[in-house]
């Protein structure tokens, strides 16, 4: 099963065959359970989107819920990846929840609307200060087409990818 509309950047630009993976696995679960109800992860904003698409397009009698994100009590977004964060890189992780909050804070403070790129660049230089971390993507983009915005401003919604030493995360936010 290919969703190829909504799953075309972020990760399935870094994962090219990520969502085929997970359409196809989902659906057949779908198939053979046959529920009312399923709930996923507002973390994996990109993949939630294209369930949901999924889930219209084949016409599933389902509904899909979107959970919020749960955060450590330091801000962390919950993840089964985070058991790879031995010493300072479990601190060091948590540039992702601050280049989110750096984001918002700049929309925030501003009362036009910030290019993208101006935006995308002072991420990656602000991740980059940090030592363990490598930055995959920062996207800012329509929460609803997921299609990336050439400016932020409040309501677009942001999503990155970062390793900490060899673990990816990924957090999102609606700035």
């Amino acid at each position: 099963v290919a969703e190829e509309t909504l799953s075309r950047g972020m990760e399935g630009k870094s994962r090219p065959t990520h969502f085929r993976g997970v359409t196809t696995v989902v659906a057949k679960l779908f198939n053979i359970v046959q529920p009312e109800l399923a709930v996923f992860g507002a973390k994996d904003y990109q993949q939630a989107a294209v369930v949901k698409r999924m889930v219209r397009d084949l016409n599933f009698p389902l509904k899909i819920v979107v959970a919020p994100i749960l955060r450590e009590a330091d801000g962390l977004a919950m993840s089964s990846r985070n058991k790879y964060l031995a010493g300072d890189l479990r601190a060091q992780a948590l540039v992702l929840r601050r280049s989110l909050d750096k984001a918002g804070a700049e929309v925030r403070k501003l009362s036009r609307p910030i290019p993208a790129a101006q935006l995308k660049a002072e991420l990656k230089r602000f991740i980059a200060r940090t030592p363990s971390a490598r930055l995959d993507y920062v996207e800012f983009f329509d929460p609803d087409t997921l299609v990336p915005v050439p400016s932020v401003t409040r309501g677009t919604q942001m999503a990155l990818a970062v390793f900490i030493g060899k673990t990816r995360l990924i957090d999102n936010s609606c700035l």
